[in-house]
């Protein structure tokens, strides 16, 4: 019997995938379900015995290597993938397949319903995916809307349009570092810091700050280039669907009555 939570959770992950999922004969008698440990052992790249002792509790911290081999060997699905790395108390970090999804279709639809709120979807190096109409109206003074660092930091519109810039900002960078851990791919990441250390007085130090607060809920005061000082109420969401997207929805306090405006 497993003495772990991870040695439970290999076992019955292991009863589930049959020998035809990963290309190996099903001959012969099986006493269990599912793999034998010496089949997982192959496919993950461990030796038979490493493998026995993690179901049986007496290795408890396995490298990112071996979760990574022991996830395909098990054919993990994203959330079990994500489970797995928390019970071995190690980072996950997605795949770069994972960060380059498109956002889902029902998501974009239910986003152009709402005609009261406003809605962003972000990806893990907060490149902007998609906003609807009503966000677009918020933005309008903006050069670009690609990037929303890019947005508080480089555009001019940005410190006139954050009334509280200073704080707005500190905020966004700190919502980099608690998302850009989602990314592995290191290229546009690279790009972002690349320009931001070379076109923002302020990033480097805000950078070297390393805060990491992940947006959740905050109360803004906007300069809207045409309607002027906004009270907009923003709520933040994970994005279940493509792990390591945030789904920004925001409300203009005492919008309810007014329907005409961002």
């Amino acid at each position: 019997m497993p003495r772990t939570e991870l040695g439970g959770f290999l076992m019955t992950r292991r009863a589930k995938v049959t020998p035809e999922a990963v290309g190996m004969p099903a001959a012969g008698e099986r006493r269990v379900p599912g793999l034998r440990r010496d089949e997982v052992a192959v496919i993950a790249g461990v030796s038979v015995d490493y493998y026995r002792r993690l179901e049986q509790g007496k290795e408890t911290r396995p490298s990112e290597v071996v979760l990574s081999g022991l996830a395909r060997a098990l054919r993990l699905t994203e959330a079990e993938e994500r489970h797995l790395y928390a019970l071995a108390g190690a980072a996950h970090r997605l795949g770069e397949e994972a960060t380059v999804q498109p956002v889902p279709s029902e998501l974009l639809t239910l986003m152009d319903s709402w005609s009261d709120s406003g809605a962003i979807v972000l990806d893990p190096v907060l490149d902007v995916l998609a906003m609807n109409a009503r966000a677009q109206e918020l933005f309008a003074g903006f050069e670009e809307t690609a990037n929303l660092l890019e947005m508080v930091l480089l555009d001019p519109e940005g410190r006139r349009f954050f009334v509280e810039w200073e704080a707005s900002a500190e905020a966004t960078v700190a919502n980099l570092r608690a998302s850009a851990d989602f990314s592995v791919a290191p290229a546009r990441l690279r790009e972002l810091l690349d320009r931001l250390e070379a076109e923002s007085p302020e990033f480097p130090g805000l950078w070297a700050r390393h805060d990491v607060r992940p947006k959740t809920h905050e109360t803004k005061v906007l300069r809207h280039p045409v309607r002027g000082p906004l009270s907009i109420e923003f709520h933040a969401f994970n994005v279940a669907s493509v792990p390591g997207y945030q789904l920004l929805v925001y409300r203009e306090k005492g919008a309810g009555e007014d329907r005409s405006g961002t």
